[in-house]
């Protein structure tokens, strides 16, 4: 975030913090996304908005894992048992 100074009252410089800018996206879902989509806000209480960042952000660190040799692995803690995720 970048700040531009400007003066107080007391006539000191001051700094002050300026509007961060969002990126708008509009985004027309496949059926099953929105099925999952409506799943995640009954769920989560979350909202739409909440809902795309936290799984662009997610996506964003698995490609990075899964192009760097990593393997992306759910373990299920009462059996043990570990599978391996693919994303196509």
């Amino acid at each position: 975030m970048t700040a531009s100074t400007g003066k107080s009252p007391a006539g000191d410089d001051v700094a002050r913090p300026q509007p961060v800018t969002a990126e708008r996206i509009t985004v027309a879902l496949i059926p099953k996304a929105g099925e999952d989509l409506q799943r995640l806000l009954e769920r989560t209480r979350l909202s739409k908005t909440d809902i795309a960042n936290r799984a662009i952000t997610l996506y964003e660190f698995i490609d990075t894992q899964l192009r760097s040799g990593r393997e992306l692995l759910i373990r299920d803690p009462a059996t043990g048992d570990t599978q391996a995720v693919l994303i196509l």
